[in-house]
């Protein structure tokens, strides 16, 4: 394995390369690994792709975030995959310090995003639900826009602010991430000197960008338990929650590792527990969101089936 040099001043050490140490404790397992990991963002990006090209008689609000998310899901993905991927086959297991950086504010970024999309589609559900008659009025084709802009301008904002924070402390001594990629934690590991006001301040701000969306999520979702509770027939109550299911699904897996990696302590912070937890919500949810949609909405599963008829028909 290649380590990078490193600039020296005085005493102090100043880490210009970092080494991403990835999964290089399974040697053994490198090449099933990399098979695996290939698999993965093969199958993300195709079935997020499904979902993005699916029917365009789909022009409901609830199929244009959905595109959104797909769109990110493959984003996403893509900021982490390659990266391990090289690493996995390549003796040099370092990166610059700037591309460190920019790898961890593209990974807030879209990750970010998600949050408040995932908050935006909760509202797109409470508003179809709750408000069916004012609906189309509510969700209109502008407050669309706006609200998947102001996902996307939430998220980078957030990300900017996150990376600048870690990024302009000084880092010295030990130049390894104990990570596939450069996540908060481990980096933050890295800085030099007491970090505890530090990892005060990132724990509250991602407090803030994830349990806020989240607590919009629950309030959605309170509102409609309400109104369908309200229903007298039992097969439009599971119509209606059926809609919601695959949004349900979706959230409890973003959000369950989600919170706990990022809010908490340094001090509760287990590196292998945390790899596999960034490893579960950073690559294996992104490929499950298409399967979960196209299988639990008759309309995804019926739109996907009619293009697959289009590109390879069926011969009679």
């Amino acid at each position: 394995m290649k380590y990078p040099e490193e600039e020296t001043t005085g005493n102090d050490t100043s880490v210009t390369e970092f080494v991403i140490l990835g999964f290089s404790n399974h040697l053994h397992m490198v090449h099933l690994l990399f098979l695996l990991f290939m698999c993965i963002y093969f199958i993300t990006v195709l079935g997020n792709i499904l979902i993005i090209k699916v029917d365009p008689t789909l022009h409901t609000p609830m199929y244009f975030f959905l595109r959104n998310l797909s769109f990110l899901e493959i984003c996403y993905t893509s900021v982490t995959l390659p990266k391990l991927l090289a690493n996995l086959i390549s003796e040099d297991k370092t990166i610059s310090f700037v591309s460190c950086a920019a790898q961890m504010y593209f990974f807030l970024v879209f990750g970010a995003t998600e949050c408040c999309l995932l908050a935006v589609m909760a509202y797109d559900r409470y508003s179809a639900i709750c408000n069916p008659l004012r609906y189309a009025d509510i969700m209109n084709k502008r407050v669309c826009i706006q609200l998947a802009a102001g996902s996307w301008i939430c998220g980078s904002l957030a990300a900017l602010g996150h990376t600048t924070f870690i990024f302009t402390h000084p880092f010295c001594g030990s130049n390894v991430i104990n990570h596939f990629f450069c996540e908060i934690q481990p980096v933050l590991t890295l800085v030099c000197g007491g970090t505890y006001w530090n990892e005060v301040q990132i724990i509250v701000a991602a407090a803030f960008l994830i349990m806020m969306p989240f607590m919009l999520i629950l309030v959605s979702y309170i509102r409609i338990i309400s109104t369908l509770l309200k229903m007298k027939s039992a097969k439009g109550r599971h119509r209606a929650f059926s809609t919601c299911s695959s949004h349900l699904t979706v959230v409890a897996l973003f959000y369950g590792t989600a919170v706990f990696i990022h809010i908490r302590p340094k001090s509760s912070y287990s590196l292998d527990v945390d790899k596999f937890l960034s490893l579960f919500y950073s690559v294996v949810t992104p490929i499950l969101n298409p399967i979960i949609y196209s299988l639990r909405n008759k309309d995804v599963k019926g739109a996907i089936w009619r293009m697959g008829i289009k590109i390879c028909p069926l011969k009679t």
